[in-house]
């Protein structure tokens, strides 16, 4: 199993992950002709995917969806109340291109399974999603305002997370945003911040080298270094010491992670 963070952050988001027999992207916060060249550079074609998922509606995760699913004819999966939002915001898709995937289901695409999970965040009924292909799995959590335990049991064992680290409070807290958009992001529909990403992934992880690409970073009130920072000093506190435990790796907006291969354990 591959993968590659295409984009992530406030700016927009997309995913990429494929097994043996079969490619899939999550979400496409960026034009359509963005996210193509995104996929170039991360050495994949469009015309080569065999699906798009989506987590939830906000344009940051789907503006290039509705120009992608048309041009190369691809399926579309999301819950049915995302649904009914998306069907005022991508256009005209093929009815046997809209696709129901619940949180909660597990779904098939060829060799790889992929399981859906409810998040907390103030959109209609917002998704996480586990990648499994043999016994490898790859979990994506972004966009929640917590973290609960039935998601925390839900993305253990892991092999790789990309996994939200949205915002250092005090920046927050001290930046030029409205207190109501302040308020929005630290409540519990909201984004994690650098602290509570830190203590869940202490919570989830065992230690066993996992790596965890820290996503979706707020462009405005965090930064890359204090980020990684933040979680990695968290971390320690948990025992996880160096690169033996756990690997600590960096997401951007504007370019695509290095693919990187889960291999059998």
């Amino acid at each position: 199993m591959r993968f590659s963070v295409l984009a992530s952050g406030s700016t927009g988001n997309s995913f990429f992950i494929e097994s043996k027999n079969s490619k899939v992207l999550v979400d496409a916060g960026l034009s359509g002709k963005q996210i193509e060249k995104l996929l170039e550079e991360a050495g994949i074609s469009a015309a080569d995917l065999d699906a798009i998922l989506i987590t939830h509606e906000h344009s940051d995760h789907i503006k290039g969806v509705g120009v992608l699913a048309r041009r190369y004819q691809l399926p579309v999966y999301a819950n049915s109340k995302t649904w009914e939002q998306l069907d005022r915001q991508l256009g005209k898709i093929a009815e046997d291109q809209r696709l129901i995937m619940e949180a909660g289901e597990m779904t098939e695409f060829g060799d790889m399974k992929v399981e859906s999970y409810g998040t907390s965040h103030d959109a209609a009924e917002p998704m996480g999603f586990c990648f499994y292909e043999n016994d490898m799995k790859v979990s994506l959590t972004t966009d929640l305002g917590y973290v609960s335990q039935r998601i925390k049991d839900t993305v253990r064992g892991s092999d790789a997370y990309v996994f939200e680290a949205n915002h250092d409070v005090e920046m927050l807290r001290m930046g030029s945003y409205p207190w109501n958009t302040k308020r929005r992001i630290l409540s519990d529909v909201g984004h994690l911040s650098n602290e509570t990403a830190g203590e869940a992934l202490g919570d989830i992880l065992a230690g066993k080298g996992e790596t965890v690409y820290l996503a979706h970073l707020s462009k405005e009130n965090n930064m890359t270094e204090l980020a990684r920072l933040t979680v990695k000093n968290i971390l320690e506190d948990y025992g996880f010491q160096d690169e033996e435990h756990v690997k600590l790796m960096d997401t951007s907006p504007v370019r695509p992670t290095k693919m990187q291969e889960i291999v059998r354990k």
